[in-house]
């Protein structure tokens, strides 16, 4: 149900994007084009891939607009041509797999105060970082960027925070999101109930599972832990089908926090 991400290869390391603990970075594919690219060896390590990974194909099914994800292999002998330390080593720690977004030249960043979202677009949005926890769409840094006179959606590695921690991924999957209440597209999002009905019909369990199943098991097996490839692999899914079953809890949380803005 979900088409496999292609593979490309780094080329050449460009330019960094911003500071930041990922430190991601523009780079140019054997295909000829450019890529954001988010490193295995910066911050959060592989985990924030696949959190961008699994939210991004999510938000792709759900039909929003989110650039082409790629899995990018870099050599780490890049790094010889880098002058910079900090980026010789951040190259030299990222050889494999990493994970690179299509760069969208000449985007600029959305601004709510600029461009109108309609309520159910919002409402998508606002549901979609509720499913996935991210806590990082706030007007401080919306990540969407506006290309072509569309909205698109950047971003994703700080979703499912839920594995980063070791206290009950079930118990985490009941809870509601009360970090929505910062959500730059909150005071928009009016048709919550009639998006939530719409996504929970796209997203089947088998939908889930063939996301899920574009994780690279060596990003499972990176660090060490107390499941298997497989048994990390079912918790994702498992986490995933449980908040969308459980779907009303952050719907009703995001209404609340919606009612206490306007």
């Amino acid at each position: 149900m979900t088409e496999p991400l292609r593979t490309v290869q780094v080329i050449r390391y460009v330019t960094p994007l911003r500071e930041g603990g990922s430190l991601p970075a523009i780079v140019e594919a054997n295909d000829g084009f450019l890529y954001a690219l988010k490193f295995r060896g910066a911050g959060q390590g592989v985990k924030a891939l696949i959190a961008e990974l699994i939210a991004g194909e999510i938000a792709r099914a759900l039909g929003l607009r989110i650039p082409e994800i790629v899995f990018a292999y870099l050599d780490p002998i890049l790094s010889r041509t880098e002058p910079d330390e900090e980026i010789q080593d951040l190259l030299k720690a990222s050889g494999g797999l990493n994970l690179g977004l299509h760069f969208l030249s000449g985007a600029i960043t959305f601004d709510p105060l600029v461009t109108t979202i309609d309520a159910t677009l919002a409402s998508q949005i606002v549901w979609l970082d509720c499913l996935v926890t991210n806590v990082d769409r706030t007007a401080r840094n919306t990540n969407m960027l506006m290309w072509h006179k569309e909205l698109w959606l950047i971003d994703h590695g700080a979703s499912l925070y839920f594995h980063h921690s070791s206290q009950n991924w079930q118990e985490q999957s009941q809870r509601p999101f009360v970090q929505i209440k910062e959500h730059v597209l909150l005071p928009y999002a009016s048709a919550l109930e009639e998006v939530d009905t719409i996504a929970r019909q796209i997203l089947t369990p088998e939908r889930i599972r063939s996301i899920v199943a574009l994780v690279p098991d060596e990003w499972l097996a990176i660090e060490p832990s107390v499941e298997t490839v497989g048994e990390q692999r079912q918790i994702y899914t498992q986490f995933l089908e449980a908040r969308i079953a459980a779907s009303e809890v952050f719907v009703k949380e995001a209404q609340h926090a919606r009612k206490a803005l306007i």
